[in-house]
C-alpha cells in the first residue's frame, strides 16, 4: 500500500499529487498539518517535513525524487523524455525553476516581512515575464509533450493569485500555457479543497 503525506497546499506537494493523477495512481493520501501529524511521520522523514511518500519499504521525502520515482515505477504515460540529453535538460530546467521561481514563492509562503515579500513578488513576476517567449513556442514548456516540467510549473502558476501576482500583458503566453495545464483533467483531479479555494 502506497501512502503520501501532504500538507494539501504547498506547490511541491501539489506537484507530486498531480503526477499521481496524471498516471491514474490510486493511493492513500493523508492531508496533514503540523498541529496534527501522524505519530510515525518524524520516524519516516528526518527533516520533519510534511511531504513524504511511502511505497512498501521505500520512503522518499523530496518532491523531485518522488516524481521521478513515480515516473520510473509507473512508466505509462511517460512524463520524462526517452533520450539522456533531453532527460538531463528536463532536470536542469526543473532545477532552474526551483532556483528562479520557487525560491521566491517560498518567501511569500512563509509570510515574510513586507519588504522581503515585495521583493520576492517583483522577482517572481519579472522572471515569469522574461520567460514568456519560451511559452509561445511550444504547447508545453520547451516541448510538444507534457512532462514533469509542466507538472512542476503548473502547480506554481496556480498560486499566482494568492501571491498577489498579476502578470503584465506581455506575459500573455504564460497565462495561455497555464490555462492549458489547468484544463487538464488530471490537474483538476489533483486539487485539494484548499487549492480550489485559491482561485474561487
Amino acid at each position: 500500500m502506497m501512502t503520501l503525506y501532504s500538507d494539501g497546499i504547498c506547490p511541491e506537494n501539489h506537484c507530486v499529487r498531480l503526477v499521481l493523477a496524471e498516471k491514474d495512481i490510486h493511493l492513500e493520501c493523508q492531508i496533514i498539518n503540523f498541529q496534527n501529524q501522524p505519530e510515525d511521520l518524524p520516524n519516516l522523514n528526518p527533516y520533519n517535513e510534511s511531504l513524504t511518500f511511502v511505497d512498501r519499504e521505500v520512503v522518499l521525502y523530496e518532491a523531485q525524487i518522488i516524481i521521478e520515482y513515480l515516473d520510473e515505477r509507473f512508466p505509462h504515460p511517460p512524463l520524462m523524455p526517452v533520450d539522456p540529453v533531453s532527460r538531463a535538460n528536463n532536470r536542469l530546467c526543473r532545477y532552474r525553476v526551483q532556483r528562479d521561481l520557487y525560491s521566491h514563492a517560498q518567501v511569500l509562503q512563509r509570510g515574510s516581512n513586507k519588504r522581503k515579500a515585495a521583493t520576492a513578488r517583483r522577482k517572481l513576476r519579472e522572471n515569469l515575464t522574461s520567460l514568456a517567449p519560451i511559452f509561445a513556442q511550444k504547447s508545453y514548456f520547451m516541448s510538444d509533450e507534457y512532462s514533469l516540467m509542466d507538472c512542476y510549473l503548473g502547480t506554481l502558476l496556480w498560486r499566482l493569485p494568492i501571491f498577489s501576482i498579476e502578470l503584465p500583458r506581455q506575459a500573455k503566453p504564460v497565462l495561455s500555457y497555464a490555462d492549458r495545464l489547468f484544463n487538464r483533467e488530471a490537474f483538476q483531479t489533483s486539487l485539494t479543497k484548499l487549492e480550489r479555494e485559491m482561485r474561487a
